[in-house]
């Protein structure tokens, strides 16, 4: 399969706009006194709707309908099922084994945490903060760029998605570099830094499969793409849309952003 340099650039530029929305999380914790609990609850359930709608409504589809015609219907069928948790197990892998960071639903507000912890504890757990966040973006780069070089309009909704996502996520790494060095600037730059890896794993992915991409490898890919989103979605957003704010500000997020992904979708077939 090939794609125009147009269309690489544009996928690559959604990829860098989802993953340096870290940058976004940081500015608002240095630049907000308190955050809006129900409007990031909301938020990030509208950002889990967005993702599992087009992962099960859309991406799934689209793998199966490429592995079919290369498969047949059932053979095909049983491939994209399989590699779409696939997708599932292996960001479940890359999150068992990666150091767990302080999500930032468990940060109190900013003006509370400069006696919450010792300085070199504060430093660690942001350090650590920006290793597993840079990681656990790879996998999401990769989504991301996949899903835009194979249709524009779908990349960018789930690059908006993933870019609110990663938004408290620059929080949780920013927060207790900053209450450990003092130092904004040196905790925005580690923060904007770990939201790179999303880029660098669209480019390393698209290099390394570039040579071999066929209908079924962007089938198998596309089909375990969907599985990352959908984990991402039930592992990350949705537990901490809950801890943000009310249960039904989550859930009425999560509807919210399938019923805008439905209706993108429908507009734009």
């Amino acid at each position: 399969m090939t794609y125009s340099f147009q269309t690489i650039i544009i996928a690559f530029g959604l990829t860098l706009f989802a993953g340096l929305s870290t940058g976004v999380g940081s500015a608002l914790a240095f630049y907000t006194k308190q955050t809006n609990k129900k409007f990031l609850s909301a938020s990030l359930g509208f950002s889990a709707g967005v993702m599992i709608y087009v992962s099960m409504i859309e991406i799934f589809a689209k793998a199966k309908d490429a592995l079919e015609v290369v498969l047949g219907p059932s053979k095909g069928y049983l491939v994209t099922t399989l590699a779409f948790f696939g997708g599932i197990a292996l960001i479940g892998i890359i999150d068992k084994f990666v150091p767990s960071f302080e999500n930032p639903h468990e940060l109190r507000d900013v003006g509370d945490l400069e006696d919450a912890h010792e300085k070199s504890d504060l430093l660690r757990m942001g350090m650590f903060s920006a290793l597993a966040i840079a990681i656990h973006n790879f996998p999401e780069g990769l989504a991301t760029f996949t899903a835009a070089i194979q249709d524009p309009t779908l990349g960018v909704s789930i690059a908006i998605a993933i870019a609110i996502h990663n938004i408290p996520e620059g929080i949780a790494v920013s927060v207790p570099l900053y209450y450990a060095t003092g130092d904004k600037r040196k905790a925005f730059r580690l923060s904007f830094l770990s939201g790179l890896s999303e880029p660098i794993g669209a480019i390393i992915g698209f290099f390394i499969l570039k040579s071999f991409m066929t209908e079924t490898t962007f089938g198998v890919i596309f089909a375990g793409v969907a599985g990352i989103m959908v984990y991402i979605s039930l592992d990350e957003l949705l537990p901490t849309a809950e801890k943000y704010g009310e249960h039904h500000i989550a859930i009425w997020g999560l509807i919210s952003g399938m019923m805008v992904m439905a209706g993108s979708l429908v507009m734009f077939s």
